[in-house]
């Protein structure tokens, strides 16, 4: 009898002690709110390459797909759903092969081209200029145009933005107006280059922030429009490069300087985006959460120079990057997108927020059917991966202000390795309601969690979704393309004060208090 009490006892303290490793807290500063989480920080790319526009987002005028302006309708209707903040455009490496001009005028007389950086297709340049300006003026966001410094000269990209920016006479105006478009279009956002360290030119760092300077000199300013330019940062930890452009120019030079980091396993093998044990899970989101203390080092170096932080850390280059699909064109970085990608964008997400006094744009890579998509098209039909379903449901940050947390969670450990079990984020928008983000990474644990906000009163659980699935690996298929959808989410319950919630294991919450 003793010793059966003794197995009980011992039983008992195990399960107490693996309850508590299932539990955390988190505190919401909501009386230390300082700087605003921009709303750029939700933007995508849109390069081409593959069917990311042509029969992905673009299929023409003429098309039995409903569109406007040969752009797919379902897709502006999504677009416009997740308030999309920016677009940027046309580049990637494709950028600083491109020229312009070869992409305005009638569309039968327009130059054709080999896209050598993506599959050696041919180019037709049918989506251009007035292509890409007129769509984010349809979507109402803020076109992020890309520049060639690698093969274009200065006098061609001075050109652009007049024949864009141009409100009065000018030769550029004059032709816009040839080519059907009598106002000049708005733009904010002009990237002089891209990855000029690697694909757009091989350049030393001394070297591209010469030529920077010169560049960006005539980039100019039109009427009242106001651009603001990017500089081409550093590759993933290249703090050398950073240092040199930081060191090199100065904030009446650049808005922001680009930072372009991918999730990737391993070059030589970059693994499936469908097929994986939990250990290549692992990796994968550990080098997501690599995002923090690479933002931690460059924001370090730009300190130094800029220590009021007025120049801007663009990351206009993120996202997860696997092997193709089987069957696909390897140039063409078509992947699906599961659980595990919805779960890697929402903790690098949740990075951008905290870093918000740094970070202020950046660009998933990229938007339809290429590397880690919120969209994938098959003919007529378009499904919505579950990256978007991350977008749709953190677009309540938007421009809120960032509410500091304090967690204190388990570590989620395997093979000697470990992560923080949660991902927190938190803000406050202009009407008051806070906002609380929450990922759990753990695939098999849930987490009870106790939630206290200091500095305001909450009172009531606005509304709470959760994204997950039965597995990492589930997807969206054409022939299934709901499986994976932002849902409500019952498990948050607000008393005296204090939240207490039950997070499903591999799942990203959202709750809103008032």
């Amino acid at each position: 009898m003793k010793k059966r009490a003794t197995l009980l006892f011992l039983f008992l303290c195990l399960m107490s002690i693996a309850s508590a490793q299932n539990r955390a807290t988190v505190t919401i500063n909501a009386d230390k709110g300082q700087y605003e989480i921009s709303r750029h920080i939700y933007g995508h790319f849109s390069e081409p390459l593959g069917h990311c526009i042509y029969d992905g987002r673009f299929v023409g005028e003429n098309s039995n797909i409903p569109n406007t302006g040969g752009v797919r309708n379902d897709i502006i209707d999504a677009l416009k759903s997740i308030k999309i903040p920016n677009l940027r455009w046309p580049g990637g490496c494709f950028a600083d092969e491109y020229h312009w001009m070869d992409g305005i005028g009638p569309k039968e007389s327009r130059k054709k081209m080999v896209n050598t950086s993506w599959g050696g297709v041919v180019e037709d340049n049918s989506f251009g200029t007035h292509e890409f300006m007129n769509l984010c003026e349809v979507l109402e966001t803020e076109p992020y145009v890309c520049g060639n410094v690698g093969s274009g000269t200065v006098e061609e990209m001075a050109k652009w933005v007049e024949y864009m920016t141009m409100d009065g006479e000018s030769p550029m105006a004059k032709l816009r107006r040839e080519n059907g478009r009598d106002k000049p279009w708005k733009l904010q956002f002009f990237g002089v280059g891209n990855e000029n360290w690697g694909c757009g030119g091989s350049m030393t760092a001394q070297y591209y922030t010469d030529l920077y300077r010169r560049y960006q000199t005539f980039v100019k300013n039109y009427g009242d429009n106001r651009i603001l330019k990017i500089a081409g940062g550093p590759s993933s930890g290249d703090t050398h490069w950073m240092d040199v452009l930081m060191k090199g120019t100065d904030n009446g030079q650049r808005w922001g300087v680009s930072l372009h980091h991918y999730t990737v396993a391993d070059w030589g093998k970059k693994g499936s985006a469908t097929e994986f044990d939990e250990w290549e899970y692992f990796k994968i989101l550990h080098l997501a959460y690599y995002m923090d203390e690479l933002i931690k080092e460059h924001s370090a170096v730009m300190d130094k120079y800029d220590p009021e932080k007025k120049t801007a850390l663009a990351v206009d280059e993120w996202g997860n990057w696997y092997e193709v699909e089987p069957g696909t064109n390897p140039g063409f970085l078509y992947q699906q997108n599961t659980l595990r990608d919805a779960i890697t964008a929402a903790v690098t997400l949740n990075i951008f927020n905290n870093h918000a006094d740094r970070v202020r744009m950046a660009n998933i890579a990229q938007i339809v059917n290429v590397l880690q998509a919120l969209f994938l098209t098959e003919g007529e039909k378009m499904i919505l991966t579950p990256t978007f379903h991350i977008f749709d449901m953190y677009k309540v940050h938007h421009d809120a202000t960032l509410l500091p947390v304090d967690v204190n969670c388990m570590k989620y450990e395997l093979n000697h390795s470990q992560v923080e079990q949660l991902s927190v984020s938190s803000s406050r928008d202009k009407n008051g309601v806070i906002h609380i983000s929450i990922v759990n990474v753990d695939p098999t644990k849930t987490v009870d969690l106790s939630c206290v906000v200091n500095g305001v009163k909450v009172s009531k659980v606005v509304e709470s979704s959760v994204i997950t699935a039965s597995t990492l690996n589930t997807y969206n298929s054409f022939d299934n393309p709901g499986v994976i959808k932002k849902e409500s989410f019952k498990d948050a319950k607000l008393k005296g004060g204090e939240l207490t919630v039950t997070l499903p294991a591999k799942s990203i919450v959202t709750i809103s208090l008032r």
